[in-house]
């Protein structure tokens, strides 16, 4: 909760808030009594706005796991392993050929069981197939405890985690449910530019 509400405050979201905010106080009060380039400048604006904080939160909320942040707290965890695909880096579309396709990336379809906490299946991408997942049932996950859906496949696990993900019963997964979600990319921008237009907009009709 504490983080969120940093982010909301945070330099990057201000800015883009502001720019939002205007866009939409332009179409509210074009909508409103404004006059009718306004309506139009505020409609344009409007929609690159929302088509860009789109292509913002399909990029990097996608149905792939996000990475681990620097310095984050993260944790060891098995998982079980449902699939192995490529995938194309960009579109996420399914690659036939993987080794004509320099962008193709394995999607590692996975219901990572971390301790004390219910079960959650997501999809890790990674250039490599680290952990020879093609051939194996059982993996380990690195996660952040404080943001679960941020999951990667470390390159060399310990021996331990190893031995439990061998371990780990497959009925666990029964009870998985989606991978944990925050605010997609995008969304701190939209929420606090939607407060900076209604604002701007109450204070132009309170002045008027």
């Amino acid at each position: 909760m504490r983080h969120s509400v940093r982010r909301f405050l945070a330099l990057d979201v201000l800015l883009g808030a502001a720019v939002v905010g205007l866009a939409f106080a332009a179409l509210a009060e074009g909508v409103i009594d404004g006059p009718s380039w306004l309506l139009y400048v505020g409609l344009t604006a409007t929609s690159f706005a929302l088509v860009l904080l789109g292509a913002v939160a399909e990029h990097g909320y996608g149905g792939a796991a996000s990475g681990l942040r620097s310095g984050g707290p993260r944790a060891y965890a098995p998982a079980l392993v449902h699939s192995v695909r490529s995938v194309h880096q960009g579109t996420g579309r399914l690659v036939l050929a993987p080794r004509a396709a320099p962008s193709a990336l394995f999607a590692f379809d996975l219901t990572v069981v971390p301790e004390g906490r219910r079960p959650f299946r997501v999809e890790v991408r990674h250039p490599l197939d680290v952990q020879d997942l093609s051939h194996r049932g059982r993996a380990v996950v690195e996660y952040d405890p404080r943001r679960p859906w941020r999951v990667v496949l470390p390159d060399r696990p310990p021996r331990e985690w190893l031995a439990r993900a061998e371990r780990l019963d497959e009925e666990s997964a029964r009870t998985a449910g989606g991978p944990p979600r925050g605010l997609p990319p995008g969304a701190h921008v939209l929420v606090t530019g939607a407060v900076v237009a209604a604002g701007l907009v109450g204070v132009l009709h309170l002045t008027g």
